[in-house]
């Protein structure tokens, strides 16, 4: 549990001010009381998603942002085998503002027994920032990636996307399962190697899709599913919010061709382009455009799209970085059924509106309960809300020796989706078509 001086001290730690921690970290809860918001048994890429890699592995250039080369292959090797009466020892590659939401949201599931695990090592590039994740979180310092490797089971990569390939390799290396964050590359090659390495080295891995797990998308998905409405016809999606190089992120990257590879779509958006294969199906053609308006060189801060899918569906999608910092991070998703209408705004819990013919009601989408009584500090909810059933799908399929979802293979899928839409913005808005 963290308290009020070790609050303040993860600020500093993350250059942040008093509001930018509280947008981090401190989120009041409601009157009720809820929050605003064996790694040993592997399972290889196969079948249809191994003929996808074959495709990309052959693609070495992303128009419109960084190409990569050739997807690297990777060098089988032994380590230290972990007894199997052990808890897994949990790794951080990278101490950033995701890695402490996922490093919150672990420790909270740990203290309440709902995850058999330990906490083990964290290396970051700059020590200060490892040191105060250590600290506050109960983490041990390590001297380099691969310390950190080969001293636990279960590797988080976190690091700035220009780093996720190398952090990958390392734990591939190790026979390490691996949690990456996304976006996995910076271009479609880029995360096709990545997907390579941690497939031919047979270990369970995840990619950080954390909208998979958010009860308000999983509500739209069940009413996708289900038909009641009928046929989805149409749709729009919108994700907005200040551009991440200030407020609580701490750090400027974001806006360094070389570390991030673009910009909001594939930082941002690559979720919403996620969502919408989840609900829909595969893309069958993206038509989109681009722009800058702060001019960061090669980083897009707009991008709107429209997708097509199988049976006439499209989505008109928007993905917009700008500087109005009340606004940190929102969403707006609207969808037109034969037979009504659903649309929700908060990104987590919603609530969602259904309008029929009949009535319209409105309903809230609450996590399982497990998320809402967490250990957290007193009074107060945490950001780490939303990372807190992802987190523990991950460690109960490590467990049960079954597959991780989502894969890296779906997040290399989303890539793919973006590496179209930015091929159709440097054509002019062209139509790219799929699927993806």
């Amino acid at each position: 549990m963290l308290g009020v001086e070790a609050l303040l001290e993860v600020g500093q730690l993350l250059e942040l001010d008093c509001q930018g921690l509280c947008r981090l970290l401190l989120v009041p809860r409601s009157a009720d009381g809820r929050g605003g918001v064996s790694p040993r048994q592997v399972g290889r890429v196969t079948g249809a998603d191994s003929q996808l890699l074959h495709h990309l592995r052959h693609q070495t250039t992303r128009r419109g942002g960084p190409g990569g080369g050739p997807a690297d292959r990777a060098t089988p090797c032994q380590t230290r085998p972990v007894p199997n009466d052990s808890a897994p020892r949990i790794g951080f590659i990278g101490s950033g503002v995701i890695a402490w939401a996922h490093g919150i949201a672990l420790s909270g599931l740990m203290k309440d027994g709902l995850v058999e695990a330990e906490l083990g090592l964290v290396h970051d590039r700059d020590p200060n920032r490892s040191r105060g994740f250590a600290e506050h979180l109960g983490f041990e310092e390590a001297a380099s990636a691969e310390e950190v490797a080969a001293g636990c089971d279960v590797v988080y990569v976190c690091t700035s996307t220009a780093g996720h390939l190398e952090a990958a390799r390392v734990a591939a290396r190790h026979r390490r399962a691996v949690f990456c964050e996304k976006p996995l590359g910076r271009s479609l090659a880029e995360a096709a190697a990545l997907v390579e390495v941690v497939g031919e080295a047979g270990v369970p891995a995840q990619v950080g899709l954390v909208l998979r797990t958010a009860p308000v998308f999983r509500a739209l998905g069940r009413l996708v599913e289900s038909g009641e409405l009928g046929r989805p016809m149409a749709a729009t999606m919108r994700d907005d919010q200040f551009f991440p190089i200030q407020g609580h992120y701490g750090s400027t990257w974001r806006k360094e061709r070389d570390e991030a590879g673009s910009g909001t779509l594939l930082e941002h958006a690559i979720h919403d382009l996620d969502a919408a294969r989840n609900w829909f199906g595969p893309i069958r053609s993206v038509a989109a455009t681009s722009a800058n308006f702060a001019g960061h060189e090669e980083i897009e801060d707009a991008a709107t799209g429209i997708l097509t899918f199988e049976g006439g569906l499209s989505v008109a999608m928007v993905s917009v970085w700008h500087s109005v910092l009340s606004r940190p991070s929102t969403r707006r998703v609207e969808v037109i059924f034969e037979h009504g209408f659903a649309s929700f705004e908060n990104d987590f819990t919603g609530p969602i509106t259904i309008q029929t013919s009949a009535a319209t009601t409105t309903e809230r989408c609450d996590p399982p309960a497990f998320v809402e009584r967490l250990s957290l500090p007193e009074g107060l909810g945490i950001g780490a809300l939303p990372y807190v059933e992802e987190n523990k799908d991950f460690l109960d399929t490590l467990a049960a020796g079954q597959p991780p979802s989502p894969s890296l293979v779906d997040g290399l899928r989303a890539h793919e989706a973006v590496d179209a839409w930015y091929r159709s913005a440097a054509a002019g808005g062209v139509p790219v078509a799929g699927p993806f």
